[in-house]
């Protein structure tokens, strides 16, 4: 029998949901509530009085802009024994607080629960950032999420931007593919769920807070980015005396029980308390604990899209029965990468989903509003405002756009094959290691004007952005390696409506990651970067 969510019939909507100052209370199957800590939910109504992170009041004034320097405190200078105690304190914290993830050396790690567990890479201590900056990217959320909603309604701004991008591309092709057909029904998704990110770096020259890309699939470490935060706090309360870092300067983060309220409220909004929420996974997954955390008040089903495919049906009512068992919400952790797709039998899950009456995270016109090519059309003068009405919203937003050009742009492309250390080329495609850097960027430019085809339209032309290098200490497989960084602030936003009403829109915690500054790519599940988390400055 597969588990639905009759614990939490008894609860109203604002008990269940997290804000700021307070956290989750669990039901038990008795309908009886159960307090206590469990993970990175503080599963209690309690106010939170603890180490957390008061609220900081921040200034967007460039006279109140704290430049981020790399001597504010130099993490290198911490003697080697004292970096040994820390490193062996975090190790066990991790491991006994659930920051952990599959060990690749371990056949089982991505299948079998349990099986082979290390703990989560790491930074050993928090990354420094300007408090003005991380009140700009939180208040660009709700404005983001109401953008990513207001392009998804709009099919023939998507189906147009995207028209080239389907001749070369047929993973593309195959989601445009999808959007068409629900056009042709004239679909309609009345209840839209949107756990979204938006990744920033802050550029050193100019000192601007320019987005890398906005995440509308998969939307990934909501649950452990909020134990990294927690892990850094322990840690600095620990060694206070010894580092003199306030751990109360690491900003509070409910990434975690912020997605799994937005996702209650979406199985609520459905009204059928027999109903179950479906997430869709990949065949192995290491990272599958940043998901069951998710879950830990949230009682679910995973399957992958296969399985999705063989078990699923459609009922005459448009419910998605999968074994007999009705889904209302489908939450996709899978489906945003060409390898998620090796049949066409994953093609027609992904069809049937989007063809019921099940709330989807996300939709299919959400994902398509997530893809870098819209991403680089909205970056087009007057674009903005076709979805925007707030002209502050519009500058806000407009300011934190890096430079994005299509390849159709023969200035740029030339300018790019001239100086390819200021440029990244971007296919359309998610989760990491898929860019091209440097000299790569020439020689794919150049083969591309050979190739005399469209195989343009697969790409778009980004501006490299140059962050502060700082120091840190890099923590994977149990070791410890200190060395010159630079880091990613992904700010995740929530977004729930029901027609016209508007349920959720905001901020949902953050997720920092940090990488050796060598290096170009910045996923942490990829093997690039590692977690962190945020020291207000």
């Amino acid at each position: 029998m597969l588990a639905k969510f009759p614990a939490f019939v008894s609860l109203s909507t604002e008990e269940i949901y997290n804000c700021s100052s307070y956290t989750f209370r669990r039901a038990t199957n008795s309908g009886k509530l159960r307090t206590g800590y469990w993970g990175p939910i503080a599963l209690s109504m309690e106010k939170i009085e603890s180490s957390s992170a008061s609220p900081l009041k921040c200034s967007l004034a460039d006279t109140d802009v704290k430049e981020m320097s790399e001597d504010i405190f130099d993490l290198h200078s911490v003697k080697a024994d004292l970096i040994q105690k820390i490193v062996y304190d975090a190790l066990v914290w991790c491991s006994l607080n659930g920051l952990v993830v599959g060990d690749r050396t371990s056949p089982k790690s991505g299948v079998v629960p349990g099986v082979g567990l290390i703990h989560a890479p790491v930074s050993l201590f928090p990354t420094f950032f300007p408090e003005s900056k991380w009140k700009q990217a939180r208040e660009l959320a709700p404005v983001l999420n109401e953008l990513v909603d207001r392009v998804s309604l709009d099919s023939k701004f998507l189906q147009e931007s995207l028209s080239r991008t389907r001749k070369v591309d047929a993973f593309t092709s195959r989601l445009l593919d999808i959007h068409s057909k629900m056009l042709e029904m004239n679909k309609k998704e009345e209840i839209r769920l949107g756990l979204h990110r938006s990744d920033y770096m802050l550029d050193k020259k100019t000192n601007l807070l320019l987005q890398i890309e906005l995440n509308t699939i998969s939307s990934s470490f909501p649950a452990l980015s909020c134990l990294v935060s927690e892990l850094h706090r322990s840690l600095l309360r620990q060694y206070k005396d010894s580092l003199d870092l306030d751990p109360k300067r690491i900003p509070e983060n409910n990434a975690n029980s912020q997605f799994a309220a937005a996702l209650y409220k979406a199985w609520a909004e459905c009204n059928n308390p027999k109903a179950v929420v479906l997430v869709v996974v990949q065949n192995e997954e290491r990272n599958m604990y940043d998901q069951h955390w998710l879950f830990t008040v949230l009682i679910s089903i995973r399957k992958t899209l296969g399985e999705v495919g063989s078990l699923g049906k459609l009922l005459s009512d448009g419910t998605l029965d999968l074994d007999g068992e009705a889904v209302s919400v489908v939450y996709f952790r899978a489906g945003y990468t060409p390898t998620d797709y090796p049949s066409e039998l994953e093609w027609e899950a992904r069809l049937l989903i989007e063809q019921s009456n099940a709330v989807k995270c996300p939709s299919i016109a959400y994902h398509l509003a997530g893809t870098k090519k819209i991403q680089q059309e909205l970056a087009k003068p007057n674009q903005l405002e076709r979805f925007l009405n707030n002209k502050d919203e519009i500058e806000k937003v407009r300011k934190c756009f890096a430079g994005l050009w299509s390849l159709e742009d023969s200035k740029t492309v030339e300018n790019a094959k001239e100086k390819p250390e200021l440029y990244v080329m971007k296919p359309q495609r998610e989760g990491g290691g898929n860019n091209i850097y440097g000299d790569g960027v020439r020689i794919a430019l150049e083969q591309i004007e050979k190739a005399g085809n469209e195989e343009d339209a697969a790409y778009i032309l980004m501006q490299r952005i140059f962050p502060t290098i700082s120091s840190a200490v890099l923590l994977r497989d149990g070791t410890p390696r200190k060395d010159h960084a630079l880091s990613e602030l992904g700010i995740y936003g929530a977004y729930l409506r029901n027609g016209e009403k508007v349920i959720i829109n905001e901020h949902s915690g953050y997720l920092m990651r940090t990488k050796v500054s060598s290096s170009d790519e910045g996923g942490v599940a990829a093997g690039f970067a590692v977690l962190d988390s945020i020291y207000l400055v």
